[in-house]
């Protein structure tokens, strides 16, 4: 091909390539992430559900994890309010301080995804779709001085309370009819309104669960919400086809189930702390096949609304995100005599990784802890060793900073507890 006529061809594309390469840079980032109540990773995988298959084809399916560090001072329990709220802020119990459903004193020293978007971006909406209110009331705090007085730009939800519309028999069934009219109204709205972070929480699968266990009854509930998974995919699918918008969607649940009867819940059995993700994302990295935690969505979520977590807060958060670049999870922290010995596993050859450390904890009740950097070394190396020798001994709050992210671990000794 002559040259002179081939170059145009060449700068064309280039041009056309370039122009959809920004389109998409400018298509509005939407999130919707939906917490499903109690259904353990084994009763998922051999349920029929077309629906979350289809969502899952598109980005990815993995067991994940709640609970917390088994054993350790992070433990938190597989009770629902708790796994919420570690969605919710990135943090285990031992942070937030949600220790069983009735929510009685959430330290808001951990903020939620919520209140990070609404500081960073006050003229961006947000939803809240559930089938509980202390959700939007007790857990991301709405209205109170402790969150700055957070507020949901759309709440739907309350309807428990609601015993004309939605008797309450025996059978749960009102439960269902709940989490019917919240999907509906949802998936309508999202059609309609698009909120920039919406939230949906549906409850009726954990109630079958307490009341029949492992049956024909509990997977039936499965199979509905799999049915209303599929309205709020056809409601983000409208709206990407239609407007210039680019959404996440994470679908997850808070617990799973006890391995005698499938009834209860609140231990640390394999099978209460096995949990599963399901989202649309394309840009999945090693962490999302590695078991994540309940806490690695919110960091998930905030990468995609492009909120930036500031350094003391994102020195808090116990998540790392399974989307984008990451350089290094897994922290373990040996202390021998005054020798502190940590290693972590590397996921980016870039950068080096800086180890913090500081002996209080101020953070959890409002105040500023001081850090010292006790070292540099490559991310590759994949480990360090720390002279403890002039720090006081007890409690050490260790942060490694990668390039791409954070990861933070404690060491609490007896007589600090």
């Amino acid at each position: 091909m002559n040259v002179k006529y081939f170059l145009p061809i060449i700068l064309g594309l280039s041009a056309v390539f370039n122009f959809n390469v920004f389109a998409q840079q400018q298509r509005t980032k939407k999130v919707l992430f939906v917490i499903v109540d109690g259904i353990s990773s084994d009763v998922i995988e051999k349920i029929q559900k077309p629906n979350l298959d289809l969502i899952a084809k598109t980005g990815g399916y993995t067991r994940a994890h709640v609970g917390g560090g088994k054993g350790t001072y992070s433990q938190t329990p597989t009770i629902s309010a708790v796994g919420y709220n570690s969605l919710l802020t990135g943090t285990w119990v031992n942070k937030h301080n949600v220790w069983d459903n009735n929510i009685a004193d959430p330290n808001y020293h951990y903020w939620t995804i919520f209140r990070f978007l609404k500081e960073q971006f006050p003229h961006k909406q947000t939803a809240v779709f559930s089938t509980w209110l202390d959700n939007r009331t007790k857990l991301l705090g709405e209205g109170l001085l402790q969150t700055n007085k957070l507020r949901i730009n759309y709440p739907f939800d309350g309807f428990e309370l609601d015993t004309v519309h939605f008797p309450h028999d025996k059978q749960a069934r009102y439960i269902h009819q709940i989490d019917e009219t919240v999907v509906h109204e949802a998936a309508g709205y999202i059609r309609s309104d698009a909120p920039d972070l919406s939230w949906v929480y549906l409850e009726y699968t954990d109630d079958m669960g307490h009341r029949y266990g492992d049956s024909e009854q509990f997977y039936e509930a499965i199979r509905l919400m799999d049915g209303q998974m599929g309205k709020l995919w056809k409601a983000i699918q409208y709206r990407e086809q239609n407007f210039k918008e680019d959404w996440l969607m994470v679908i997850t649940t808070d617990h799973g189930r006890d391995a005698q009867t499938g009834k209860g819940h609140g231990g640390q059995s394999d099978r209460e702390r096995s949990t599963w993700i399901v989202t649309n994302a394309k840009d999945l990295n090693g962490n999302f096949k590695a078991n994540p935690g309940i806490v690695d969505i919110m960091p998930v979520i905030a990468r995609h609304l492009d909120v930036r977590i500031p350094k003391e807060q994102a020195f808090e958060v116990d998540g790392v995100s399974f989307t984008g670049k990451i350089s290094l999870t897994d922290p373990t922290l040996k202390k021998e005599g005054d020798i502190l010995n940590i290693k972590w596993k590397a996921w980016d050859q870039e950068g080096k990784v800086k180890i913090w450390l500081t002996t209080t904890n101020h953070f959890g009740k409002g105040e500023r802890d001081i850090y010292h950097l006790v070292a540099q070394v490559p991310v590759t190396a994949g480990q360090a060793k720390i002279d403890l020798s002039k720090y006081p001994s007890g409690f050490f709050k260790i942060v490694l900073e990668g390039r791409y992210n954070n990861v933070n671990q404690w060491i609490v000794e007896p007589a600090a507890k």
